[in-house]
């Protein structure tokens, strides 16, 4: 079993994608092919592998990309499983599908076909990126066929393979400053039977609401406001994934939406810190009181101005808790946080600046110095 993902590209993987490229090209030199893939493989990184495989195919596959096209497809169309534990073992297929990503840009309808048949094995998520770019009519138009598809692969593949900011995927710029294309498909899977495919709108309208907030905000308003009863938990679950980073930076017109009290009428005071001035290895413990001045519901986070290298501070939003609250109630909050270092953030002494947030919006601050 792989213990990394870049594990599961190795020598069973080399050889299950000789045996499946030889059955369905009998001039398939698979000894070749082993050889050449393993060579210098194991000293590779995950997309590294993926990308020395993919040039040790086109030297072992016909010229003719509709040649190796046709390969490809009978390859994936006969691809074998093995059920072997481990769950990275569908990584073996990754190359053949990227393969249609490089080399096949000339041909985009013989690609599509191409992904089509392969991406059922393994998402082409970043295989169909580069057609959007080059080739966005015929791809646009091919996505919107697979919207509809009987194999919930292939409607994942439209959402997912059009997210303006995936993971390890080519950025599509053009639709991180327009998505309404992105939109009109996912209007028409946001209600898709397949969880999977679910999912995957909503991940897709987290990318789109890093750089537009306030239309996702409405998008899932609208999906909401016009849900069928049969719909509306599915929908609802899609509302809170998709505005999963809205609620994490605390921006506030995402409270309301998701079930939160809107228009809060609630005093946050004696905002207190037990020192006003910490070393690195110890904690900062802050205590505050909210009183209610009637029944509300809201999300409690607290921020971290971080004193950067050129003397400027960032923030850094930490969540608290959820909480109801009746009218007339009290509630004494304690917290604390340690200073210690991590992987992911370096300090720096100075003055950092404690802020206390209800449904995204400001209610206290307080400063206090920092030794590194």
């Amino acid at each position: 079993m792989a213990d990394l993902m870049k594990d599961s590209l190795n020598l069973v993987a080399v050889e299950k994608i000789a045996t499946n490229l030889k059955y369905a090209w009998a001039a398939f030199d698979a000894d070749g092919f082993v050889a050449a893939g393993m060579d210098g493989l194991d000293a590779l990184e995950l997309k590294a592998r993926v990308l020395h495989l993919i040039a040790v195919m086109h030297a072992h596959l016909p010229a003719d990309f509709i040649e190796t096209a046709d390969i490809l497809m009978a390859a994936g169309q006969n691809w074998h499983k093995a059920d072997d534990g481990d769950s990275f073992s569908v990584f073996a297929i990754w190359p053949l599908i990227d393969y249609v990503g490089v080399h096949g840009l000339e041909q985009p309808e013989k690609a599509l076909d191409a992904l089509e048949v392969l991406t059922p094995h393994f998402s082409a998520e970043f295989a169909i990126r580069p057609f959007i770019n080059e080739h966005f009519e015929v791809t646009y138009k091919r996505l919107n066929e697979w919207v509809s598809h009987e194999d919930e692969h292939l409607r994942r593949l439209v959402s997912e393979g059009i997210r303006p900011r995936l993971p390890w995927g080519l950025q599509l710029k053009q639709f991180i400053a327009d998505p309404v294309m992105v939109v009109t498909l996912l209007e028409q899977l946001k209600d898709d039977e397949a969880e999977y495919v679910r999912r995957s709108v909503a991940n897709n309208l987290n990318d789109i609401s890093k750089d537009h907030p306030e239309l996702v905000v409405n998008i899932c308003k609208k999906w909401l406001k016009g849900a069928p009863k049969n719909k509306r938990k599915n929908r609802d679950w899609i509302a809170r994934h998709a505005t999963r980073s809205l609620v994490k930076q605390g921006y506030p017109p995402v409270f309301g939406l998701l079930g939160y009290s809107e228009d809060l009428d609630i005093v946050v005071e004696n905002l207190r810190l037990e020192n006003e001035q910490i070393k690195m290895g110890e904690v900062l413990k802050f205590n505050f009181e909210l009183n209610s001045n009637k029944d509300q519901k809201f999300v409690l986070d607290f921020a971290i101005h971080f004193m950067k290298s050129n003397g400027k501070m960032a923030a850094k939003m930490f969540k608290l808790k959820n909480i109801n609250m009746k009218q007339g109630e009290k509630i004494a909050i304690e917290k604390q946080q340690w200073f210690k270092p991590i992987s992911t953030r370096k300090y720096y002494a100075g003055q950092h600046r404690l802020e206390i947030f209800l449904n995204g919006e400001k209610y206290q601050e307080v400063y206090f110095l920092l030794e590194v």
